[in-house]
């Protein structure tokens, strides 16, 4: 079933698709986002991707960098940021969401595999998967893999960044300023020790997401597997398209629309928000389209619109 299916990524700072722009998947330049609440640099590889643009890079030199190719991981959400007003640490969430109920759709298992990621991968994950829009969301600081504080200084935000800056590869820690401000509040430099630090409530509430500082996260993992459209959970694996959050295509001509073979595009959101105003900051979606439904140059079918409810 798999190899009918084609994989597309866009982001942008709202759920609307209107308003997204493709990612250019293992491009060498990252893709830039400003809004009103934040500022975006984002980076996405997959691994042996086969999707849009047509002209996508199979593969990234990022998978062969020593802990990615140990771990043989399948993908990574990179991003540089600053936002434009100063977030608690227990507010600036980051997860998946859904628009429509799974709860009907949830495989056999699901339980396991839950438990699964919440002990093994993200032990802050938290939400609700059965309500009429899931979502499983976990504290930035606890639920990305790399976090680096920079500073006012921006070095990966900076439109005259050079080519390694731009590939927006980060470690763990910061620049001179920050990581003084996270050796000030007692951060540990390792990733997993910083993410048990972020654990804690008062350890969360006593952080700041500052206004106008550079953050850098790097999100990746092995279980994921976008070429297989499988999930590889220690233990477990589970192919996911049949239970993927499957959307219905409509068709459009002048002012009629109205939908076709339900599921025929398919997606997966991950979602940066702010816990305190509701409000989203930034949305990278997976979609993936039937083969039939995307032209030779790689667009969607003249009429044919993916809906996201």
């Amino acid at each position: 079933m798999a190899d009918k299916y084609i994989l597309q990524v866009t982001a942008g700072t709202s759920y609307n698709p209107e308003e997204h722009q493709v990612v250019p998947v293992n491009s060498s330049r990252p893709l830039s986002i400003e809004s009103e609440h934040i500022s975006v640099n984002l980076k996405v590889r997959i691994k042996a991707y086969r999707g849009l643009p047509l002209s996508s890079p199979i593969t990234s030199s990022y998978f062969s960098l020593p802990r990615h190719a140990k771990d043989d991981d399948k993908y990574s959400i990179s991003f540089a940021f600053s936002l434009k007003s100063t977030i608690n640490g227990g507010d600036l969430l980051f997860g998946n969401d859904f628009e429509n109920p799974i709860r009907d759709r949830l495989p056999p298992g699901f339980n396991t595999a839950f438990r699964i990621v919440k002990w093994f991968i993200d032990p802050g994950l938290e939400g609700d998967i059965y309500a009429d829009k899931p979502y499983l969301y976990g504290p930035l600081g606890s639920s990305i893999n790399i976090l680096y504080v920079g500073s006012k200084k921006h070095r990966f935000l900076s439109k005259n960044n050079d080519n390694s800056d731009a590939e927006l590869l980060f470690t763990e820690g910061g620049c001179e300023v920050g990581s003084a401000l996270r050796k000030s509040m007692k951060i540990p430099d390792a990733e997993a020790a910083r993410k048990k630090h972020f654990l804690d409530r008062g350890n969360l509430s006593n952080w700041k997401w500052e206004a106008g500082i550079e953050y850098g996260c790097d999100f990746f993992n092995p279980y994921l597997d976008f070429s297989a459209f499988t999930l590889r959970l220690p233990g477990f694996s589970l192919p996911i398209m049949k239970y993927w959050d499957g959307q219905a295509l409509r068709y459009s001509k002048g002012k009629k629309s109205y939908d076709i073979n339900p599921k025929r595009s398919h997606t997966l959101r991950y979602t940066l928000k702010n816990r305190a105003t509701n409000t989203v900051l930034l949305v990278v979606v997976f979609t993936l389209y039937l083969e039939d439904d995307i032209d030779e140059h790689g667009v969607l079918k003249e009429g044919l619109v993916c809906q996201m409810d």
